[in-house]
C-alpha cells in the first residue's frame, strides 16, 4: 500500500528513472507515492563512470538504498553502488509478488462486481491479518479456505480468493542433484544396480524422485520438494538405500549438483 511517509535511512526502494543529466539520476520513488529521488554520480559506481546514460533509461526500474531523507526537501537522496545482490533480488521479488497480488485481487474484484470500498476494506482485512496481500493468497493457494476462518468475509469472496490464488500462485519448488556412480561384481550384478536404482526411486513419498542414466556407471538424481530442507533430506534418504542395495560386493559413490528453487513468483 502506497503511502506518503519519508523512507528511512538504509531502506531499500524500488524506483522509476524520470531523468538523466550529467550529475545524476533523478526518479521518483514507487512505494512512496512517486516522491522526487534523486541518485547522484559518485553513488552510481565504486568506479568512474564514463557514461551515465549507460547505467540507466527513462522509465528503467531500479533498486536503490536511502541514504538521506529529509523533510524539509521532501526529495530522497539514494545510491545504486551501495545495493547488495542479495538486497536487489529480494526487492525485486517482493515488488513481483505485489504485483501479482494486485492483478489477483482486481481479478476478484471484477468478477464479484465488488465496489471500490469493499475492495479496500478486503485489501485492509488482509494486510492486518498476513502483513502482506501476497503472504495472504500464497496461504491459500496452499492451504484453502481454511486460512480465512477466522476474518468473517463473506463465502462467495474467500472462494473465489482461494480458486483465483491456486490458479496463479505456483508453489515454490526446491531441488537437490546427485550424480551417482555404482557397479556391482556379484553374480547377478545386473540385477543389484536395477534393484538399487529400484529402492532410490520408491525412498520416499512426499518429494518426487527422478533418475536418469548419464553413463556407465554414472546416474542423475534429482529430488524436488516444497521446502529445501525436506528435498535435502530426501536425498540423503536416496544415497543411503541405493548404498545398501549396491551391497559388499559393490561400489557406490555420489557428487552433489547445485541446488535450485522455481516458481513462487519469483
Amino acid at each position: 500500500m502506497e503511502t506518503t511517509a519519508l523512507p528511512e535511512r538504509g531502506d531499500i526502494v524500488l524506483c522509476t528513472v524520470r531523468e538523466i543529466t550529467s550529475h545524476g539520476i533523478y526518479v521518483d520513488l514507487d512505494e512512496f507515492d512517486g516522491m522526487n529521488g534523486f541518485l547522484h554520480i559518485s553513488e552510481i559506481s565504486t568506479g568512474w563512470v564514463r557514461n551515465i546514460d549507460r547505467v540507466a533509461k527513462v522509465g528503467q526500474k531500479l533498486v536503490l538504498k536511502v541514504v538521506r531523507a529529509e523533510k524539509s526537501r521532501r526529495e530522497v537522496d539514494l545510491s545504486l553502488r551501495q545495493v547488495t545482490n542479495e538486497e536487489r533480488r529480494n526487492k525485486l521479488i517482493e515488488w513481483k509478488q505485489k504485483e501479482k497480488a494486485v492483478t489477483i485481487l482486481s481479478m476478484v474484484k471484477k468478477k464479484l462486481a465488488m465496489d471500490d470500498r469493499q475492495y479496500s476494506e478486503l485489501v485492509g482485512k488482509l494486510q492486518d491479518e498476513y502483513g502482506t496481500i501476497y503472504e495472504a493468497l500464497e496461504n491459500a493457494s496452499k492451504k484453502g479456505e481454511k486460512v480465512f476462518a477466522s476474518m468473517g468475509l463473506p463465502p462467495e469472496v474467500v472462494t473465489e480468493m482461494v480458486t483465483t490464488a491456486t490458479e496463479k500462485i505456483a508453489s515454490p519448488k526446491y531441488e537437490v542433484g546427485s550424480i551417482v556412480e555404482m557397479s556391482s561384481n556379484a553374480p547377478d550384478g545386473i540385477s543389484q544396480i536395477k534393484k538399487a536404482l529400484a529402492v532410490g526411486l520408491n525412498a520416499s513419498t512426499v518429494a518426487e524422485i527422478k533418475m536418469t542414466y548419464v553413463g556407465a556407471p554414472r546416474y542423475r538424481v534429482r529430488v524436488t520438494a516444497e521446502d529445501y530442507k525436506q528435498a535435502d533430506k530426501v536425498m540423503g534418504s536416496v544415497l543411503q538405500k541405493m548404498e545398501e542395495a549396491i551391497g559388499k560386493h559393490g561400489s557406490f559413490t555420489s557428487k552433489r549438483e547445485m541446488s535450485r528453487k522455481y516458481g513462487g513468483g519469483a
